[in-house]
């Protein structure tokens, strides 16, 4: 009788997540579906405009927001004459070109690989869980390296200590994408969200948009990297492991621990990135720092300004690692590998075109100022505030994160309506962005959409040919739901202490 229960259970379960792979499949990818939703957007302003659709301004007594249609002759004239500039001026480009700059040059040089191998082999076996964890938690530095290099690691390691290899890589995939968001340092994403952030409050202060900075989740997501990988190391030893049981197949890999002139390549790093970090401070520390601006240091042009300091951070150390290693000979390998990260770009970049179309008109409309006041009076006259507003919007960007991807694409979309919607509840742009993260990280892990999930499962497969979707998912849903709950508890302590979530930036507006 239980195993016909447990039968129908795990068919429920599969048929559950066959019609989620089947919708996700119908969606068009981010490209042509940023492409649809700006046509979409130019059909409603026409209809709405028609209708005559108005709400009164709140930031402005006395005056009332209208839709500009985008059908008329007036916006079509918009729509061609800012072609161009809707994608220049789209903020997240250039963000995120320049960061993956440097980026790029730690992680073609090897710097990166090297590193996430010497932490995951160097410590000692009680900790080598945790150690893992981390190491795929600290890998969002390298943007989406920690899945292709950290992942089938995690499964040798645990194989050749005679662990099961699937646990391992379960524990690497759970830091690498469930922690994606958390980091001990700024990472692409910082500047990446803060800029798609900052471009949802333009429209309704001005003001405070030109304060925003990308470290405004700094400090709540570098305690989180301690969450995740005690709640990740529990997981993987009380859940995932013991359920998985004794391993009893054949491949078990070949763990390969750093080289002498890799060791010697990763201290020539370390020491770069020290003395970077110093004369970095330099200008911003001390009183007479160029960069220190008015004596706040919070707000100095420093702070305003990380993308070419994460740029300088990357860069140094990468070629420094290089040289040593060789693997940089001379200057035009240095171009070379800035010239294919760049190549590696080429998607975004088209990405870039068409969002930043669809950004520009969403604001050029006033649908997003309009939408977000309509949506603050429902919510309003609802009665749901405080913590269920905030539980519901989790639930939002969880169920939002199953069809679409990328971390970036459901921003751009979500930030123009939920972040004036939270400032009228008195929530800053910077926690509600917070909030976001947390739901996009903790149900990467279990969408079959992901980017990588399918490349998980063949890596996966190496150690057991039945491994699937269902599988796979059955095996993250412990860490999905741990993250989950973990998370949410750190934010509700963390909104009662009042402590900052970033420097300068709280969770309510001032």
């Amino acid at each position: 009788m239980g195993s016909k229960e447990q039968h129908t259970r795990k068919s429920l379960l599969m048929r559950s997540l066959d019609s989620i792979e089947k919708v996700g499949n119908k969606l068009p990818d981010p490209v042509m579906l940023f492409a649809l939703l700006s046509l979409l957007v130019m059909v409603v302003s026409a209809i709405l405009s028609s209708i005559g659709l108005s709400v009164a301004d709140p930031t402005k007594p006395g005056e009332t927001l209208t839709v500009m249609n985008l059908l008329s002759k007036e916006g079509l004239q918009y729509v061609f004459e800012n072609a161009v500039k809707n994608f220049t001026n789209f903020a997240p480009l250039g963000t995120v070109l320049v960061t993956m700059l440097g980026i790029g040059i730690a992680e073609r040089s090897g710097l990166i690989t090297a590193a996430l191998r010497g932490l995951v082999t160097s410590v000692p076996r009680q900790l080598i869980t945790a150690s893992l964890v981390f190491g795929g938690v600290m890998s969002s530095m390298a943007s989406d390296a920690g899945y292709v290099v950290l992942t089938p690691l995690g499964a040798v390691l645990f194989a050749g200590m005679g662990r099961h290899p699937l646990a391992g890589l379960a524990a690497a995939f759970a830091g690498v994408s469930g922690g994606f968001s958390a980091n001990l340092f700024l990472t692409s994403l910082d500047p990446m969200l803060g800029e798609l952030t900052r471009m949802a409050v333009e429209p309704f202060n001005a003001e405070y948009a030109a304060t925003l900075n990308v470290a405004g989740n700094y400090y709540f997501m570098a305690a989180s990297v301690f969450l995740i990988t005690i709640i990740g190391t529990f997981v993987t030893d009380k859940i995932v492991e013991p359920r998985l049981g004794k391993y009893k197949g054949e491949e078990i890999g070949e763990l390969q621990y750093l080289t002498k002139e890799e060791k010697k390549g990763l201290w020539g790093a370390l020491v770069a990135l020290i003395v970077t970090c110093g004369l970095l401070a330099l200008l911003v520390v001390p009183s007479w720092g160029p960069l220190r601006g008015d004596g706040d240091i919070v707000k100095s042009p420093f702070f305003m300004n990380l993308v070419p300091v994460l740029l300088i951070m990357f860069l140094v150390p990468g070629v420094v690692y290089g040289k040593m290693t060789k693997s940089i000979r001379t200057s035009k390998d240095v171009s070379s590998m800035l010239g294919d990260t760049m190549s590696s770009m080429g998607s975004y970049i088209v990405l870039a075109f068409f969002a930043g179309q669809f950004v520009a008109y969403f604001t050029q409309t006033n649908l997003g100022k309009i939408l977000a006041i309509k949506g603050a009076e429902l919510l309003q006259g609802s009665g749901i505030t405080g913590i269920p507003l905030i539980l519901i919007f989790i639930l939002i960007c969880g169920f939002i994160n199953l069809f679409i991807g990328s971390a970036s694409a459901k921003w751009a979309i979500m930030a123009p309506v939920f972040v004036p919607i939270m400032m009228q509840f008195g929530y800053t742009p910077e926690f509600t962005q917070l909030v976001y993260r947390i739901a996009d990280s903790t149900t990467n892990i279990i969408s079959p959409l992901l980017p990588y999930f399918a490349v998980i499962i063949a890596f996966a497969q190496k150690y057991d040919k039945k491994v699937g979707i269902g599988t796979l998912i059955s095996t993250m849903i412990p860490y999905s739901i741990a993250f989950s709950i973990g998370w949410v508890i750190m934010l509700l302590l963390w909104m009662f202490s009042g402590i900052e979530i970033g420097p300068g930036t709280g969770v309510f507006m001032k």
